[in-house]
């Protein structure tokens, strides 16, 4: 039994003023006693104003402001890192923008502590495995989704369908094992990169399908360019490991896909 006291749901922001209210409404209804740290790149639409002035009433909010855009990998390594060092066992990461869906955070937690098997370092929201998938997505997404989950299956080993998608619990303590100043991406390349270095000290993976849901308001952040970056960082990774400047590849790691009554 996972108790959710001891988690803490990282979200970063930049201009989310509109849909964060409703968010941490479906959050605080679903999963009542977890905590929420905003991560917010100084939104000139006052999401971290508005922040602040609802955790005055709420202390299960709290925001941590940085001075400007310095990318969502970097802000959710701002996030784990305040996670590790405030004591708490899990930290979940999350999209603000209704992409994942807020009544899954139970099955996520669930899956960390199975009833038969070893424990799991990270569970992740997964659209890519039985019972998962996308909505509202143009073809072009799609395909270039599904393109570097392949590329970087291929050229990192990771045991796992989705490899770049966002929602997703970890454990604490595995993530204190390792060196965030070692990582290559503070763009979305990081979501690849933080698997490949958890895969190398033997993490544990499982995915729970999710249905991800195009985001309801404004435009998705995502560019071609942000894909071609996180194939550049993904090559620069195997390279890395293939040079023997990485710890040799494990042989094996525990995956599983944990099955599930809903979307």
């Amino acid at each position: 039994m996972v108790d959710q006291g001891e988690c803490l749901i990282v979200i970063a922001t930049y201009n989310e003023r509109e849909t964060l209210p409703p968010l941490l409404e479906a959050i605080f209804t679903t999963v009542p006693t977890v905590d929420v740290l905003v991560v917010d790149d100084n939104s000139p639409d006052g999401t971290g104003e508005w922040c602040e002035e609802y955790s005055r009433g709420d202390p299960r909010l709290r925001c941590l402001h940085r001075p400007g855009k310095q990318g969502l990998g970097s802000a959710i390594i701002a996030g784990l890192r305040e996670g590790i060092a405030q004591g708490y066992r899990y930290v979940l990461t999350m999209d603000a923008d209704f992409s994942h869906p807020p009544e899954r955070l139970p099955d996520l937690l669930a899956a960390m502590e199975p009833a038969n098997g070893p424990k799991v370092d990270v569970a992740i929201g997964s659209r890519y495995v039985p019972g998962g998938r996308i909505e509202g997505w143009p073809l072009r997404r799609h395909l270039m989704s599904r393109a570097i989950n392949w590329f970087a299956r291929l050229m990192l080993g990771l045991p796992v369908r989705d490899c770049s998608g966002n929602f997703r619990c970890y454990r604490a303590a595995t993530l204190a094992r390792l060196d965030f100043s070692e990582f290559c991406s503070s763009g979305y390349a990081f979501f690849e990169e933080i698997l490949y270095r958890m895969r190398k000290i033997g993490a544990v993976f499982c995915e729970v399908p999710i249905t991800f849901v195009d985001r309801r308001e404004g435009a998705s952040k995502i560019t071609w360019r942000e894909g071609l970056q996180a194939v550049a960082v993904i090559v620069k990774l195997a390279l890395s490991e293939r040079c023997g400047r990485g710890k040799p590849r494990k042989k094996s790691n525990q995956f599983s896909v944990r099955e599930s009554a809903g979307p």
